[in-house]
């Protein structure tokens, strides 16, 4: 027998306002590692550099495959 695995991501407390669905399953609990935010200097510098360097997706793609299940 193949077990599903649901994958469910959150803050702390919107995990637990869920909690009443995963009583008496067996559950795994990964916590995150907090990633600091780059300056606005340094998101536009990289930007820049992505622009100048036609590292871009087309706009029309952007959304491509966005309601894909």
């Amino acid at each position: 027998m193949t077990s599903q695995l649901l994958e469910v991501e959150g803050t702390w407390e919107e995990i637990l306002a869920q909690s009443a669905k995963f009583a008496g399953h067996r559950v795994r609990v990964i916590v995150l590692a907090e990633e600091p935010l780059k300056s606005a200097e340094d998101c536009f510098r990289q930007g820049w550099k992505e622009a100048m360097t036609g590292e871009t997706v087309p706009l029309s793609e952007l959304w491509e495959g966005i309601d894909a299940e």
